[in-house]
């Protein structure tokens, strides 16, 4: 038989124990334990808590859970009510996840998994776990389950948590099985890949088998997993990588002050995201995600939902998406000023900061490799991609039907290409020449300067040659827009259809 009670908790009533710092964030409410009495196999025992937070919550909120001997699964439900809200006024949004025994400390050591607010229920046994979640035995010990109130209503969230433990023999874990590290590839090549994918393992509706079926629709070499605040994505894709399509590992670490994707990294490294720009974190995870052999990429900077928006600064990013799905007016931001940036890079020891683009395909129809990065790679594996996109060795695309060349020549022959530094004398004739095939109708090219753009026109079958000097420019880098949509004022360009990575000209600081 099986047991239910119920108690209350929240702000000001007698569940509250204390407020504390969890993972550098600026404070942490955390309830009164909810505790369970032994059973025998076979029986369950559920308790419910119910609350109020108000508007000012702290962002996270634990509850402990006393977990006793003999426990076989957690199964979480909860809700939180929708009131009416002012227009322009956010409304409750609730997120969850869950700690194990090993506790709520930073670097996440208890982490047992993170949905957001995409699920209202969760189950975690030895065996296996609700998709966000990872399986693992269910130890004694107190436990944490974490709310995060995203957004909260003038008048308050009130919450209902229920925990159902059930009893009986552990049973085994399998071990995960992640993606190699290479694919066959074709040697020193241009390879096309999407960063920033999304399944049922955080908010996407695609499994993972989709996403692979549609990574290689798109004509694409490989591809990073990104799950929200969570790795049980990690060892998803058995039996979908291949010599085709290489698949990497990662997460986007989800903050209330922006998004970073942990790029490449080592399969089953967690990156916590309890902490705001105020807290001073974010460097020390950024070192983090370096060790884990990955890089650190800021997400839709300009993004104008709640919390999306990048406050972390680019002095420890690897690279930076400036181009998120299809082009909206969000990405014509992050372009502006990833563009007004260069310079800064260019003069200072700091280097520029390589742009990315990539789909956040999340469902239908949402397009996968809509844009895609192409990068310039010795091979295909893990680490010659990584070492490609930090150097900016890459350029940005819509789809694989689009391909281009930037290239500059010197007069004793010095050459480079995008990414790369041509290292002449100032008032050096420079020779630019640019190549695009596969570009949709009407589309025009932009060569782009320090100054801004100097030369531009429809795009032909003939590669556009441009003259210059390193005096007049401080670095060049290409745009293909489509025809601008009916109504569009003259001074505004069409939407993005490809763009590369700046060419140093003189003795610009490189990446490499």
């Amino acid at each position: 038989m099986g047991g239910t009670s119920t108690a209350q908790g929240g702000p000001g009533r007698r569940g509250v124990l204390r407020m504390s710092a969890v993972a550098g964030a600026a404070g942490v409410l955390t309830l009164g334990d909810m505790s369970f009495a032994r059973a025998a196999s076979g029986e369950e025992r559920t308790e419910t808590v119910r609350g109020h937070l108000p508007t000012g919550a702290p962002d996270f909120v634990t509850l402990p859970v006393d977990v006793p001997e003999g426990v076989r699964e957690i199964a979480v439900t909860y809700t939180y009510d929708t009131p009416d809200v002012p227009e322009g006024t956010p409304g409750n949004a609730l997120d969850i996840g869950i700690f194990d025994e090993r506790g709520t400390g930073p670097g996440g050591e208890g982490f047992r998994g993170w949905s957001g607010g995409f699920r209202d229920r969760f189950t975690i046994s030895a065996e296996e776990a609700t998709p966000g979640y990872l399986p693992g035995p269910v130890r004694p010990g107190t436990w944490h389950l974490v709310l995060g109130p995203y957004t909260v209503a003038p008048q308050g969230m009130d919450y209902e948590i229920t925990v159902t433990l059930r009893f009986g023999a552990p049973g085994e874990t399998p071990r995960p099985v992640h993606p190699p590290e290479r694919a066959r590839g074709r040697g020193r090549a241009w390879y096309r890949g999407d960063g920033h994918l999304h399944t049922v393992h955080s908010d996407g509706e695609r499994t993972p088998a989709q996403v692979a079926a549609a990574a290689r629709e798109a004509g694409l070499d490989f591809i990073v997993t990104t799950e929200h605040n969570t790795t049980s994505g990690h060892g998803a894709w058995q039996g979908l990588w291949g010599e085709d399509l290489l698949i990497l590992c990662g997460e986007e670490i989800t903050t209330r002050n922006g998004h970073c994707l942990a790029y490449g990294t080592d399969p089953g490294t967690f990156f916590d995201w309890r902490y705001r720009a105020r807290d001073d974190a974010f460097p020390r995870v950024a070192r983090r995600i370096r060790r884990a052999g990955g890089l650190v990429v800021p997400a839709h900077p300009d993004c104008p939902f709640v919390g999306c928006q990048w406050k972390f600064g680019y002095r420890h990013a690897d690279a930076v998406e400036v181009w998120n799905g299809p082009w909206t007016p969000d990405d014509e931001l992050s372009l502006a000023a990833w563009d007004n940036r260069l310079v800064e890079g260019l003069t200072d020891d700091t280097g520029w900061t390589p742009a990315v683009g990539n789909s956040d395909a999340h469902r239908e129809p949402q397009k996968v490799g809509l844009p895609q990065t192409v990068v310039l790679a010795d091979d295909l594996s893990r680490r010659a991609l990584l070492d490609g996109i930090r150097a900016g060795h890459s350029y940005l695309t819509e789809s694989s039907a689009l391909t281009l060349t930037l290239t500059a020549s010197g007069p004793r022959g010095e050459h480079a290409g995008i990414g790369d530094t041509l290292r002449v004398a100032p008032d050096s004739e420079v020779t630019v020449r640019l190549a695009v095939s596969g570009a949709p109708a009407g589309a025009t090219y932009r060569l782009i300067t320090d100054q801004g753009e100097l030369r531009s026109g429809p795009v032909t079958d003939e590669p556009v040659t441009w003259h210059t000097t390193a005096s007049l420019a401080t670095y060049i880098r290409a745009e293909i827009r489509r025809p601008r949509a009916p109504g569009t004022p003259k001074d505004v360009p069409g939407a993005m259809a490809a763009m590369t990575n700046p060419l140093i000209l003189g003795t610009g600081v490189g990446r490499g």
